[in-house]
């Protein structure tokens, strides 16, 4: 009886699992990619004549930004994923700027123990000061539109509609080439006065304008002036340098962290963020106007509202742990999140609400530290004190929008 033997020429006979990429290897991919980001952005950032006096932020560091599209940008496009978009104007630049030194310094604080010590030690605290020197224009400003587009709302005009479509439409259209969110609904958050205090809020409105606009440009310019001095520092030139060599090696920490497993430093990350997040009082944040948000909320005392430290750490908490998972799409995006690579929609919906919650929660404070100005009018201090408990709600609401995102099963797109 003849007998049948496998065909040696069938390709599903002795394949096997496919092989998973070196941990290690992927990581100093990630790596090498950011690194490219970052010079490609300061490159744009010289050109677009936004560079600090002009050419005196040159370094050594720049000049290997020429030959990314035949470095990690190469290593991008052959795991699928291609370069980032070109940053168009010195905005864009500088936000791409900050984005890739955000990711820098993140990946580094996941993933440190495969990285060399000194070297991570080093290079992590400098990203991070980089990343929030620059952060610090855009963040008075987007602060100063938001206060003044409640202060119109609030006072009952009629302009606050189209401002406020007009401010959404750049967003909207970001998202619409992004991964969708789903629809979180949101804890009705507009204090409206009654009408016998619309008089008192409209005359006070205009003057609390005024001084929010008046001291918030005042910060803004300081903070583009020091971004100026910062970006031709030598200290942005060091940043730059090492960040230049990054691009084409990266120090691991020795030749078995090339093959070493990323997922369990990734798993780490997650539970950081899980722990963090158990330790919320989402049980309160699931009730609108649970007016936790507003507890201490005419307090004399400056520092921060108590509740908001542990929010703010949790988004912190929740960034890292997506720079996890970009680091491992490049390796085993099967295990990336526990599913098949796809993006989670409620991780996305969550970070978006943490940053509401941090947006409002900075512009609240604005609001207190300009109604501690000496000799101003009751009205304008009444306007700034109205505007104040508004952006309190939206904190509340903005926790509401987070627990019901966080509760839900994962959904991936």
């Amino acid at each position: 009886m003849a007998q049948r033997h496998l065909d040696p020429t069938d390709p599903t006979a002795a394949a096997g699992p496919p092989p998973v990429p070196a941990g290690g290897d992927a990581l100093a991919d990630y790596l090498r990619a950011q690194a490219t980001e970052f010079l490609r952005a300061l490159r744009l950032h010289r050109e677009s004549g936004a560079g600090a006096h002009g050419n005196g932020a040159q370094s050594s560091g720049s000049h290997p930004s020429g030959a990314h599209p035949s470095g990690a940008g190469a290593v991008d496009r052959g795991r699928g994923r291609g370069p980032a978009p070109a940053p168009d104007g010195p905005v864009d630049a500088a936000r791409a700027l900050r984005r890739a030194a955000r990711r820098l310094s993140g990946t580094l604080h996941t993933f440190q123990p495969l990285l060399d010590a000194e070297w991570a030690e080093a290079m992590r605290p400098e990203l991070a000061w980089l990343s929030g020197t620059l952060a610090l224009e855009h963040a008075y400003a987007s602060r100063l539109d938001r206060l003044l587009q409640a202060l119109h709302r609030l006072s009952g005009s009629a302009a606050f509609p189209a401002q406020q479509q007009a401010g959404r439409a750049a967003p909207a259209r970001a998202a619409a080439t992004a991964d969708p969110a789903p629809v979180t609904p949101l804890a009705p958050s507009v204090t409206r006065p009654s009408p016998a205090d619309r008089g008192n809020l409209t005359v006070g409105a205009a003057k609390a304008g005024a001084l929010l606009d008046r001291q918030l440009t005042l910060a803004r310019t300081r903070a583009h002036s020091t971004a100026l001095q910062a970006l031709g520092s030598s200290r942005f030139h060091a940043v730059a340098d090492k960040v230049a060599l990054l691009a084409s090696e990266v120090p691991l920490k020795d030749t078995a962290a090339a093959a070493a497993d990323l997922r369990p430093l990734a798993a780490a990350a997650r539970d950081r963020l899980t722990d963090a997040v158990a330790a919320l009082p989402l049980v309160t944040a699931g009730n609108p106007y649970n007016a936790q948000a507003l507890v201490h909320g005419l307090s004399p005392d400056p520092a921060p509202h108590p509740q908001d430290a542990q929010w703010h750490q949790v988004r912190l908490l929740l960034r890292l742990h997506r720079y996890a998972l970009e680091v491992l799409a490049g390796t085993d995006a099967e295990d990336a999140d526990g599913a098949d690579g796809t993006t989670d929609v409620r991780l996305l919906a969550a970070g978006e609400a943490l940053d509401r919650h941090r947006d409002a929660s900075e512009a609240a404070a604005a609001a207190a530290q300009a109604a501690r100005t000496p000799r101003i009018a009751p009205a304008t201090a009444y306007a700034l004190g109205v505007l104040h408990a508004d952006q309190r709600h939206e904190v509340e609401a903005a926790r509401y929008a987070f627990q019901h995102s966080w509760r839900k099963e994962p959904i991936r797109l």
